[in-house]
């Protein structure tokens, strides 16, 4: 007959298994729905910005120059 901790030991390693991928899984998700502002380039951010009244005219224009390597 077997022993009953040898059987009670292979048994332990699924639930581990099992947490081990529900984690993995996780990561990837949350990975991929924050890993969309990681594309968007420094003048897209900025354009945002003033779309949403964060910032002023003014601002926006010495920004947006600044980006694209005018000296004002």
């Amino acid at each position: 007959m077997m022993d009953s901790g040898y059987m009670m030991g292979g048994m332990g390693i699924f639930p581990v298994i099992f947490w081990i991928l529900i984690l993995v899984g996780a990561y990837f998700i949350i990975k991929s729905i924050s890993g969309n502002k990681a594309d968007e380039s420094p003048l897209d951010i900025l354009n945002k910005r003033y779309a949403k009244g964060e910032i002023d005219s003014e601002t926006y224009q010495r920004m947006k120059n600044e980006l694209n390597g005018n000296k004002p």
